[in-house]
């Protein structure tokens, strides 16, 4: 039996999940699937087509992440990891003792876990779009931190964000690492940024987050388009998790992993580009693609420290500090 103790359910009509002995976990996603699927179908059909990065996360797709962030190239969790640990208790003094931990895009829950014995959260709510994923991470770190009170949230936070009734009274820590924020456009990572500051009414409350900057485009490109082809395999692997969901006959074999990074726009965009022309049934209804024809999975918007500075004080934030590695490769913002 895994120890833990009973979170406050929510107050809105939603379905719980917990075996005996388990964290409460309470999903979101099932009160319209009919909804998502048709947001899916219809990304698919349109031109340009693409698909939203959240289905990047079937189980493969999360192993395959984790083996990319093992990856020479890809410096972003490596150099988050060591802004972490060279910062920890500095951070962690800033934080203060006994908030909330809300952890955004939870996964397996290892950056978390580094973070619970320095932090001493009075709970800590996992939130992610995968359920078997988030339960999982939980039922693990409940064992691990059994005098933590836990609670998942599966819910997808990027098409709007409310953990009020989930949280309790007290102060809030909203932690979002890895630079997922490069996933929204500006506007929408501003929108976003707004929402997290509109949970942080008690005193003490804040963000921890972790963002990419602006640097080489060599460099850049070479983080999303690895030698060994793993973020192709994770690229290409959506259309795998597509075909699950929606039973189309995708051939990942048929697309090609392209990273370009727009120095303009400062962000590197990811397509799956058609290397023949393929017909592919989304729907039971074909849909033709052309040779050379794109297939849009993910932007990643990088930003200089005084640009998202000034994106957490235009949102409601009155005090930022940031830590960053010697070379300025990445940031870590802590926002009240």
């Amino acid at each position: 039996m895994v120890a833990s103790s009973s979170p406050t359910r929510s107050a809105r009509d939603s379905p719980a999940i917990r075996a005996p002995g388990e964290p409460l976990v309470v999903n979101y996603l099932h009160a319209d699937p009919s909804t998502e699927r048709r947001v899916l179908i219809a990304s698919l059909r349109n031109a340009p087509t693409s698909i939203a990065p959240k289905y990047f996360y079937d189980v493969l797709g999360a192993a395959l992440y984790r083996a990319i962030c093992e990856l020479p190239e890809y410096y972003l969790t490596r150099t988050e990891r060591e802004i972490f640990t060279r910062y920890r208790s500095e951070i962690a003094d800033a934080i203060g003792p006994g908030t909330q931990f809300v952890d955004l895009g939870t996964a397996d829950g290892a950056k978390a876990a580094e973070w619970l014995p320095f932090l001493a959260p009075s709970r800590y709510v996992a939130v992610d779009f995968a359920v078997e994923i988030l339960r999982t991470t939980l039922v693990r770190l409940s064992a691990d931190f059994p005098h933590i009170e836990m609670l998942g949230v599966v819910t997808d936070f990027t098409q709007g964000l409310d953990l009020r009734r989930e949280l309790a009274p007290g102060p809030v820590t909203f932690f979002y690492p890895g630079s997922s924020i490069g996933n929204f456009t500006p506007d929408e990572a501003g929108a976003f940024l707004t929402e997290i500051r509109g949970h942080c009414i008690a005193a003490g409350s804040g963000l921890l987050i972790g963002v990419d900057t602006r640097k080489d485009p060599a460099r850049l490109e070479a983080a999303y388009d690895d030698a060994l082809g793993v973020t192709a395999a994770f690229n290409r692997n959506i259309l795998l998790h597509v075909n699950h969901v929606l039973s189309c006959d995708f051939d990942p074999a048929a697309f090609a992993h392209v990273a370009r990074y727009d120095v303009e726009r400062g962000r590197i965009e990811m397509y799956l580009e058609a290397t023949r022309e393929v017909m592919v049934h989304i729907d039971a209804m074909p849909r033709p693609f052309r040779a050379g024809e794109r297939i849009h999975t993910e932007n990643s918007y990088k930003y200089a420290s005084a640009q998202f500075k000034a994106m957490l004080l235009a949102a409601g934030f009155e005090s930022v500090r940031v830590w960053q590695d010697d070379a300025g490769d990445f940031g870590v913002y802590h926002a009240v």
